[in-house]
């Protein structure tokens, strides 16, 4: 598109301009952390003494975009270290996204990683090294160091979205002066496959690089589901000087599998069947699935002047493409015929963009303060292209206890229906923000921050509409106050506050192109503890969270829609990482969540008896969100090199959609470990849902059909080699 061309180039010399003008000031830091083997690896930020002890981390990046300690940080923020992930046998978000109190799992159309944070949905809240990553798409673990879970409104350093908190991967990295490398192979039941390879090789003095590679295949406990992917990420670091470094950075993700929906509901439950039935096409790896195909290319420059001043540019372009084909159960369910309907639906997705952040990180007196100044600037472009035709809700009907049957063909009629003209939308982002860490006293330190943004969005239609644009201009404070009356314990208060525009990462329309931003706040006071000489972490925190301005249907006109609306969530959360005495490693969590809609003019309907009755949301229960959610897992070493251990997982009912008429009941599953390790050798057992309990982990969120049961009891076997 020419215009979309065009309007691009003014942001080019902008970022380069930003970039300079804060390198005149000072520079951000490129930081080098100790492993506790001793290697010197190149991470995102500045240096932290402290080491990782167990699956307790001593710091984090996400929360201040420096290597601060967890306890200076006056927010909630779960860390899920990689060792953690791999005594579990995880391989997938959803899977690691257990071992964060508050989070709770969306279906996302059966084409990609969704969440709910403390009652919001996180659809787009995806970072990689603190660069958005908003694809719609399954991630790869496979060259992720550790995830970071921002708990909150994060908009000073990371702009528009995150209600309820954001996700970062923190990714592998090369490290100077050492080769090493592993491989490994897991197999399991469902025909589970999977190898992989990390390799790490000095080049010269000043040179490192890393290549992380995965490739799996499996079929599913669900009837016809398969997985077919691979994640390719090499990485090249260089050290012009003990100054000066940079980072390429290079991913190529391929993730084919079945686009599976879930099952429908029947008087208010999810439908009795076996846990793989499938209300797809009968020939679903010829009709429903979905391929996504992801590239980034990442470059990330770190100079630092001296011990006080510290400069980092980032600058990602990433590619992403998704072929979806799909037939679901999203008709209304008969509970007298016992059937329910069935639309057919294609969705082809062509995105593209780039990022630019330059960070200067400057360490001063100030006043008699001890301070550290974060001061960024964001520049980015994306482009979306979007193409999606369904058939009419429910056009054909299956049996509800035996759904199997081909899919009839889309109508004619539907390609020419508005909502099939392919559109193509374009989102710019400029952004300024400062940071304040301040230490006031030896026990009080506070952070202070604001971000200014401006968010600009184009949709054009290839045909008959007319093109829509909006630009929303912003600004995100926080501020937090941290108590310290010793080394063991932190207390802290805070205030937060973000925004979410009317498209954010979608295509505008007619009916929400005059809507203001929904503005989230988020009021928080919490406690840090370090126990047991540091090596145990016990976090809680009790907060009050609000989004107001929520987009509802103008009860006036239909295709209208106004901010009226208000969503608040209060609640506790409970976190302990560490290792106990006794060699025990241990991560539990708990979550209390109160999230509703306190108020509303809107009404929702449901597929669930009386089909159309206008129902009233102001009151309801935000959907996906139990009230009582938990977990724990202890793995302990038995010397000699063996270990061994499981955890419990519970989450407590939810309801399907905001109409609060379909109840997911509330289960408790338990897993188990064991492992033996040698310097160069290690074999891994992972068997979940030991007692093959019958549960559903998530569902659509804005339907009451479409809930996705859980696995049944898996095996997996680990070989690693070491070298």
């Amino acid at each position: 598109m020419k215009s979309s061309q065009n309007n691009q180039r003014p942001l080019w010399p902008l970022s380069l301009l930003a970039g300079a003008a804060i390198a005149s000031l000072g520079g951000a830091a490129m930081a080098q952390d100790a492993a506790a083997d001793g290697r010197s690896t190149l991470k995102e930020v500045s240096v932290s003494a402290e080491q990782d002890k167990g699956y307790s981390p001593a710091a984090a990046s996400t929360a201040t975009k420096s290597s601060a300690p967890l306890r200076d940080v006056p927010q909630a923020i779960n860390v899920l270290p990689e060792q953690l992930l791999r005594d579990q046998g995880v391989n997938s978000m959803q899977d690691a996204l257990r071992n964060a109190p508050g989070v709770s799992f969306n279906h996302g159309d059966g084409q990609r990683d969704q969440v709910v944070i403390r009652g919001f949905s996180a659809i787009s809240d995806w970072f990689v090294d603190g660069v958005r990553d908003d694809g719609l798409y399954f991630r790869d673990l496979s060259d992720t160091e550790r995830i970071e879970v921002l708990k909150g409104p994060a908009a000073v350093l990371y702009g528009r979205g995150s209600s309820g908190g954001l996700i970062n991967r923190v990714t592998k990295k090369p490290v100077f002066g050492t080769q090493f490398g592993e491989v490994s192979l897991g197999l399991g039941t469902d025909r589970y496959q999977r190898a992989t390879a990390d390799l790490n090789t000095p080049i010269g003095e000043a040179m490192a690089f890393r290549l992380n590679v995965a490739r799996e295949r499996s079929d599913s406990y669900r009837d016809q589901q398969f997985t077919d992917r691979y994640n390719i990420a090499p990485s090249l670091a260089i050290k012009f000087s003990p100054q000066t470094e940079l980072l390429l950075q290079y991913t190529n993700l391929r993730d084919q599998r079945l686009t599976d929906f879930g099952v429908p509901a029947l008087n208010g439950r999810p439908v009795d069947v076996p846990i793989g039935t499938y209300y797809g096409s009968a020939h679903a790896r010829r009709d429903d699935t979905v391929t996504s195909r992801v590239q980034t290319f990442t470059a990330t420059l770190n100079h630092r002047f001296n011990d006080a001043l510290s400069l980092r540019n980032t600058t990602r372009y990433a590619s992403f493409h998704l072929d979806r084909f799909n037939t679901l159960p999203s008709g209304t369910t008969d509970p007298v015929g016992l059937t329910v309907g069935r639309t057919r639906g294609i969705v082809d997705r062509d995105e593209s963009g780039w990022f630019n952040q330059t960070d200067l990180s400057w360490r001063n007196q100030l006043g008699g303060l001890q301070q550290e100044w974060l001061i960024g600037t964001e520049f980015g472009v994306q482009r979306k292209r979007l193409f999606s035709v369904s058939s009419a809700v429910g056009y054909q009907r299956v049996n509800i206890f035996n759904p199997v049957a081909d899919p009839l063909p889309i109508p004619a009629a539907s390609f020419l229906a508005d909502g099939a003209i392919p559109s193509d939308s374009e989102f710019k982002t400029a952004a300024l923000y400062l940071q304040d860490q301040i230490t006031l006293a030896p026990q009080w330190k506070a952070l202070v921050g604001a971000r200014y943004d401006t968010f600009k969005q184009e949709t054009r239609f290839e045909r008959k509409l007319s093109p829509l644009e909006r630009t929303d201009r912003k600004f995100s404070p926080r501020a937090g106050l941290v108590w310290q009356p010793d080394a063991a314990q932190s207390y802290y208060v805070s205030y937060s506050r973000s925004f979410q525009p009317s498209g954010e990462n979608f295509a505008l329309s007619a009916s929400n192109i005059d809507n203001d931003p929904e503005i989230t706040v988020n009021k928080e006071i919490g406690a840090k503890f370090d126990l047991l000489d540091g090596t145990l972490n016990l976090t809680t925190a009790l907060f009050d969270l609000e989004r107001t301005g929520i987009k509802n249907t103008d009860p006036n006109n239909a295709r209208r829609q106004i901010n009226v609306g208000t969503q608040r969530t209060r609640g506790l959360e409970l976190a302990l990482n560490g290792r106990l005495p006794g060699r025990w490693d241990v991560s539990a969590g708990y979550a209390y969540l109160d999230a509703r809609m306190t108020r509303s003019l809107a009404t929702v309907s449901s597929l669930q008896l009386p089909v159309g009755a206008a129902i009233p949301v102001q009151g309801k229960t935000a959907a996906l969100t139990p009230r009582h959610s938990a977990f724990v897992w202890a793995m302990k070493d038995l010397g000699n090199g063996f270990s061994a251990g499981g955890g419990l997982n519970y989450v407590g009912a939810r309801y399907a959609s905001l109409s609060n008429l379909v109840t997911l009941p509330s289960y408790l599953t338990a897993d188990l470990a064991a492992s033996y390790r040698t310097a160069r050798y290690e074999i891994a057992l992972n068997l979940k849902n030991i007692a093959n309990r019958k549960y559903y982990v998530s569902a659509h969120g804005a339907v009451d059909n479409l809930i996705l049961p859980g696995p049944g009891r898996e095996v997996q076997l680990t070989l690693r080699a070491k070298f």
